[in-house]
């Protein structure tokens, strides 16, 4: 194990505090509905961002609009850094917490977005955002920061406002990767894992806030170049675990996770996956991924979740996207994979993330904004975020006097070459950078240069062709949601994403092709449409639109409430084996007897008269509990003339509870090449996720997914 991959370097988290007051109250773009300020707290929601307008930071927006062009994004909605004890009253810089909560209702808004940052023994693998708590003074911490944050928000007067908490940045990753016996390590992270404060303050900090009724708590959790190899991976699902069941915490108080806060990687990489090869060598060889077993955010954050999940998590927990700075756009920006001469010629030149080194996390010269925040972009993401607000400092380029806790980082210095935790590579920060949190001109004209999708919709090359129209809307229901899927739309640049109507109301924007709306009424009836959008801002007409009813109270899919999920074991399409990844959750509230359940892949097997060889290779309840068979369909339907079939011989699945991984695998029996490209059940990632186009049945009913 190389010592790269052994402790990748983590990334500073700056505090995101704004240095003018503005008067101006401006609103929010994620809005889709205002609660009255009349209202009072309800239940908490699965996604606290679906139906929400979130609140505007005047200080940040005066000071992006200040900047040319900068306008077109400060109406955005950003998190306000609670970085030190000041910040909660304020201070003659920057509005205190009460202001901001008494701001976000002058504009309407209903969502307040807040980052708990002060942890005792700050940062202990960074110097440039230290903070001003010693590593012994929890104490200090909880009676002086969490506990006077809590009773603010615990004002009756705020009641109608969800608050999100980002919680703790770095901390709990620090302690898993940098914590001793790696190049990265540190004595300070040393000394914060054996005296257990990051976890004690992270317990304490989850279990007084998420006391609160309209609270709702995300930890922070890395990003892929951090944690996505497989020494760190389950490492930090259990850390996690163990921070949220510390000090009176539980599972219950953690909404969910964020990733990739105030870092650069890319959200999606469009030209390389982690799946591909060159000439028989995968790309996880290549010095840039360096045997990582993801490549970006999403696919992370997803594997991530499946890993949460399995150490006791909530199944419905939900995923944070901090895009803030991760778009990579401009001329530097690839077109297209890559050359195939080697894997690390490849990957360069196909990569979005520009960086000279994925450790890389100061000031990065070329980076540009990313995704603009929206809601339930992707399978398991709540939403895309900006979690850092563009165009304040990761930290100093060169040592500055102040009286803020904070240090001189080298990773901001330009000229530096680097450490063990960056591969002894360059910096890659811009220079002239003020202190962490400060605000940086020339940081923020970058991003903004640099935008993708580019801001306005300018800045797209001239392309103004709008993407064909999504096909083939197919829909799947329970009682209280809609899963649909549909036929990828074609564009002359590339489809960067589909916003997914309910009606004439936007309900989410996605990057694939399938979506499930929940929080819905039983035994109603909603019409949706689907429209494709590219880099430069066209978007396409609607598909057509489709009816679909949900499952009366209590029936069908929402009594069992069986899904399945499905991952890519087999990045060849065209060899001859199918090995689909295969697991089914329960996420009803009853256990459910698996010898009446059947899951079915579908696939096409080019061939009327073959016939089929099927195996489990792998079971979590071990094979022989797995039956396995092929069948073929009276008729082709559209990417299927076969179904694979998979049976249980006995055993229950309790509510909550998932079956695990069923790694399958099937083969015609003269061992003829399959072609997989149009099989109607294969997809492309390397995680567990939901699955609408691989089908469940109770004793023959279909209880979850599209049927082709």
């Amino acid at each position: 194990m190389s010592t790269r991959r052994a402790a990748p370097v983590p990334h500073l988290r700056s505090p995101g505090r704004a240095a003018v007051l503005a008067t101006a109250a401006l609103l929010g773009t994620l809005s889709l509905t205002a609660l009255p300020q009349t209202a009072s707290a309800a239940a908490k929601l699965d996604n606290p961002y679906v139906g929400a307008k979130p609140y505007v930071n005047p200080d940040w927006s005066a000071r992006a609009a200040a900047e040319p062009g900068g306008s077109a994004v400060s109406n955005q909605p950003t998190f306000v850094w609670l970085d030190r004890i000041a910040a909660i009253q304020g201070t003659s810089q920057a509005r205190g917490l009460k202001a901001h909560l008494d701001a976000a209702k002058a504009q309407g808004a209903n969502l307040v977005q807040l980052v708990i940052y002060d942890l005792p023994g700050r940062d202990c693998a960074a110097l440039a955002s230290n903070g001003e708590l010693g590593a012994d003074e929890l104490g200090r911490y909880q009676t002086d920061y969490i506990d006077p944050i809590a009773a603010v928000l615990a004002d009756p007067a705020y009641a109608s406002l969800r608050i999100v908490n980002l919680i703790e940045p770095d901390s709990l990753p620090n302690l898993v990767t940098n914590a001793g016996g790696t190049a990265g390590s540190t004595p300070q992270c040393a000394t914060m894992k054996a005296n257990g404060n990051y976890e004690k303050g992270v317990g304490y900090a989850l279990r007084k806030l998420g006391a609160l009724p309209n609270a709702y708590n995300y930890i922070d959790a890395g990003h892929h170049g951090w944690l996505g190899w497989d020494s760190n991976l389950v490492p930090s699902a259990q850390e996690f675990k163990k921070a949220a069941t510390t000090g009176g915490a539980t599972v219950s108080d953690v909404t969910g996770f964020i990733v990739n806060t105030a870092n650069y990687s890319a959200t999606r990489e469009p030209y390389v996956k982690i799946t591909d090869t060159v000439g028989g060598t995968t790309v996880r060889q290549s010095k840039w991924i360096d045997w990582n077993q993801y490549d970006d955010e999403t696919t992370f954050a997803q594997g991530l979740r499946s890993a949460l999940v399995a150490q006791g998590f909530d199944s419905g927990i939900g995923m944070l996207i901090d895009t803030s700075r991760n778009g990579w756009g401009g001329s530097a920006r690839p077109a297209g994979p890559g050359p195939t001469t080697s894997v690390d010629a490849y990957v360069d030149g196909g990569r979005t993330d520009r960086r000279i080194h994925a450790g890389n996390w100061c000031n990065q010269s070329g980076a540009g904004l990313g995704e603009r925040p929206a809601t339930a972009p992707d399978q398991g993401i709540d939403a895309y975020v900006w979690a850092k607000p563009p165009g304040e400092s990761d930290g100093a380029s060169k040592a500055v006097d102040n009286d803020e806790g904070k240090g001189f980082d080298r990773m901001c210095d330009p000229t530096y070459t680097g450490n063990a935790r960056n591969g002894n590579n360059p910096t890659g920060a811009l220079p002239d950078s003020p202190l962490a949190g400060h605000w940086f001109s020339a940081g923020f004209r970058q991003l903004l240069a640099n935008a993708y999708p580019p801001v306005g919709g300018s800045g797209g090359g001239g392309d103004t062709q709008a993407p064909s129209a999504p096909t083939q809307l197919a829909a799947t229901t329970t009682a209280d949601s809609v899963s649909l899927t549909w036929r990828a739309a074609t564009d002359n640049t590339g489809v960067t994403g589909y916003d997914v109507y309910r009606g004439s109301t936007r309900t989410g924007t996605v990057t694939g092709t399938s979506y499930t709306d929940t929080g819905l009424s039983a035994a109603t009836t909603y019409t949706y449409t689907v429209r494709a959008k590219d880099a430069a801002g066209n978007v396409s007409a609607a598909s057509a639109a489709l009816s679909a009813t949900t499952k009366s109270s209590g029936g069908g899919g929402g009594q069992t409430g069986l899904k399945a999920q499905y991952k890519n074991n087999d990045s060849s399409a065209t060899d001859n084996q199918i090995r689909p990844g295969l697991q089914l959750v329960n996420s009803g509230s009853g256990a459910v007897d698996l010898s009446k359940v059947t899951v079915r892949y579908w696939f096409t097997g080019e061939s009327a008269s073959a016939g089929y060889q099927t195996w489990c290779d792998y079971a979590q309840l071990g094979c022989p509990s797995v039956r396995t068979s092929v069948t073929a369909l009276p008729a082709a339907r559209t990417g299927a003339d076969h179904t694979l079939d998979v049976t249980f011989a006995s055993g229950s699945l309790a509510a909550g509870a998932s079956t695990g991984e069923l790694q399958l695998r099937l083969a015609k029996s003269d061992w003829s090449a399959f072609d997989e490209t149009d099989d109607y059940s294969r997809g492309g990632g390397t995680s567990y996720a939901d699955a609408p186009k691989a089908t469940v049945y109770v004793n023959g009913t279909l209880v979850w997914g599209v049927e082709p």
